[in-house]
């Protein structure tokens, strides 16, 4: 656990954390030419084409057939290469789940997933390309780590770092632009959470986007009295259990908060944390249970309460629990 990581708060940019991805391809392409990159006809879409650009030889375009996307990587990856598979979240992995669990986890082989547009902030394209399980059905793999970064500059560390694990993992990106606060300072470690803001009463563990409103959250219920930790819990598998007790005992009240379906999700792993190795009450925020609607992706993290006000509002709610 990295203690009051350095961020800049507040922002000052924006930028979709996909482009980190997509800037970090193109680094690791530079320095190790056993670097492939594959995808499903979203090149553009996912920021694959920076790397198409400049290493033509090296990228591979499967076309729209996410289960041969996996099975074309693993074969790849098992010729020695390490291999970066690009598209939708809501495809790949969810298309392609059985390849990725057996060509690529059971075989243990260096292959990353980037599950891009992801979440609720995909926003006009609908339920059906809104990715609001891909870290449930991901992080019961064996073998898979699985990354949900903050902001662009956390994106392009999390791409670097899963390339120097030579393992399998998987990363979840968004599409819109989102305010850009991590610093190369930053650390970033898989396994390790940052602390972005120290509190007493309660901790909020977050991730992806969720992080940055969450400190904008903190601010407003710190004029409201209530001192509230924020920890980015960019690594859901292997998710920080130190971080995750520390907290649990030091506030003795946990809430969540993600752009994701409750069940499953990182709020799972923390809850999970919690209920094995120090009990105390824990609130799960994010997308209860449900498809959400089309729209655009700031009237839909206000709609779900995924924004400041509505993620301070989860949190004085749940204060009543911590009272129980």
């Amino acid at each position: 656990m990295n203690m009051h990581a350095t961020i800049d708060f507040p922002a000052k940019g924006s930028a979709a954390s996909r482009d980190g991805f997509g800037k970090a391809l193109v680094e690791l392409g530079e320095k190790d030419k056993d670097v492939w990159v594959l995808t499903a006809d979203v090149s553009e879409s996912t920021r694959t084409h920076w790397f198409a650009e400049k290493f033509p030889k090296r990228f591979v375009q499967v076309g729209v057939a996410e289960q041969n996307l996996a099975g074309v990587a693993a074969g790849v990856a098992a010729c020695g290469k390490k291999a970066f598979v690009s598209a939708y979240g809501v495809f790949s992995p969810g298309r392609n789940w059985d390849q990725i669990r057996v060509s690529v986890c059971y075989n243990d082989v260096p292959v990353v997933f980037h599950g891009s547009h992801t979440g609720i902030t995909v926003g006009p394209d609908g339920a059906s390309h809104q990715a609001l399980e891909d870290m449930a059905i991901t992080r019961v793999i064996p073998n898979m780590a699985v990354m949900a970064p903050a902001d662009v500059e956390e994106a392009r560390k999390a791409t670097i770092a899963a390339y120097e694990s030579g393992k399998p993992a998987y990363i979840r990106t968004c599409r819109e632009k989102m305010p850009s606060f991590t610093t190369p300072e930053t650390p970033f470690r898989i396994g390790e959470a940052n602390v972005y803001r120290d509190g007493t009463d309660v901790a909020v563990f977050a991730c992806g986007p969720m992080v940055y409103e969450t400190l904008l959250a903190a601010e407003k219920l710190k004029g409201e009295g209530i001192s509230c930790a924020v920890v980015d819990c960019h690594t859901i598998k292997p998710v920080d259990k130190k971080a995750v007790v520390e907290w649990a005992r030091k506030t003795g009240l946990i809430v969540t908060a993600e752009e994701h379906q409750v069940s499953g999700g990182m709020g799972s792993a923390v809850a999970e944390v919690v209920a094995e190795e120090y009990p105390v009450p824990v609130r799960r925020h994010g997308i209860y249970d449900q498809f959400c609607e089309s729209g655009g992706a700031f009237e839909l993290i206000k709609k779900y309460k995924l924004d400041a006000d509505g993620i301070a509002s989860v949190v004085k709610e749940s204060m009543k629990m911590k009272k129980r």
